[in-house]
C-alpha cells in the first residue's frame, strides 16, 4: 500500500505536515501497512519548479519524480493550510501542474482531504474548495475530511475524526481500485469491473447481490401513449 502524503505547509515545523503525518500513521495502523511505505511531498521544497511549470511548459526533475509518485499512490493524503477561506495557491498550482501534465493522473485515486487554520471558522473549505477540486480531478474523496484549527491541537476530538478519516481511506484502498480493475462484458453488451472473484464491484464473492441493471433507454414508451392509457377509456 503506497501513501503520498502532499503537505502545502510553509514554516518548519508545519502544523499542516503535522496533520498530514498524523493522518498517515493511522492510515498506516488501520491497514497494517510497512510505515516505509508513506512519502511525503513538502510543496514548499517545490515552489520553484511549479512556477516554471507554467512558463517552461514541463516540470523539472524533482517536480516530476513528485508527480510519478502522486500518479502511482495507492491512497493520497492531501493537507493544506487555509489561505483567504480557501487552499493556498501553492497547493492549487502544484494540483494543476499536475493535472496538465496527467489529465488521468489522479482517476480512480482514494484521496483523503485535509486542512489547517487558525480558526474553526474556516472548517467549510474541505467542503466548498478542496472536495471540488478533487472531484473534478476525478479522484475517489474520502468522506470524512480532517480540519483542525489551532484550538484543536491537543483538544477531544481531532483524533476520533483522525481515525475514522483514515479508516475510511483504508476501506477505499483495501479492494483494488476501479481504474485498475479487468473489463468484462456483460450479457446485455454493457462493460463492467469484475474484481479478483470475478463479480461486479458492491457484489458478494457469490454475486449473490447484483448492482441494479441500468435501464438501456432502447425501447421507451412515449409520454404521449403513457398519458393516454390513464385517460378514462384509454
Amino acid at each position: 500500500m503506497r501513501i503520498v502524503v502532499v503537505s502545502a505547509g510553509l514554516s518548519v515545523p508545519s502544523s499542516t505536515r503535522l496533520l498530514g503525518d498524523r493522518l498517515a500513521s493511522a492510515a498506516v495502523a488501520a491497514a497494517g501497512a510497512d510505515p516505509a511505505d508513506v512519502r511525503v511531498i513538502e510543496l514548499r521544497d517545490l515552489a520553484v519548479e511549479i512556477a516554471h511549470t507554467f512558463t517552461n511548459g514541463f516540470p523539472g526533475p524533482a517536480l516530476s519524480d513528485a508527480f510519478d509518485a502522486v500518479g502511482g499512490a495507492d491512497a493520497l493524503i492531501v493537507v493544506t493550510p487555509v489561505f483567504s477561506a480557501s487552499y493556498s495557491g501553492l497547493f492549487k498550482s502544484f494540483f494543476d501542474a499536475l493535472s496538465s501534465t496527467d489529465t488521468e493522473a489522479l482517476t480512480g485515486t482514494p484521496v483523503l482531504i485535509a486542512a489547517t487554520g487558525g480558526s474553526a471558522r474556516h472548517s467549510l473549505v474541505l467542503d466548498h474548495a478542496l472536495r471540488p477540486l478533487f472531484s473534478y480531478l476525478r479522484a475517489v474523496v474520502v468522506p470524512t475530511g480532517v480540519y483542525a484549527a489551532s484550538e484543536d491541537w491537543g483538544a477531544e476530538g481531532l483524533d476520533a475524526r483522525i481515525g475514522r478519516a483514515a479508516g475510511e481511506l483504508v476501506a477505499l484502498t483495501a479492494g483494488t481500485s476501479a481504474r485498475s480493475l479487468p473489463r468484462q462484458a456483460a450479457p446485455d453488451g454493457a462493460v463492467r469491473a469484475v474484481n479478483g472473484s470475478g463479480a461486479a464491484p458492491g457484489r458478494g464473492a457469490s454475486g449473490s447481490a447484483p448492482l441494479p441493471r441500468k435501464d438501456s433507454f432502447e425501447n421507451v414508451t412515449p409520454f404521449e401513449e403513457r398519458l393516454a392509457a390513464l385517460r378514462p377509456g384509454g
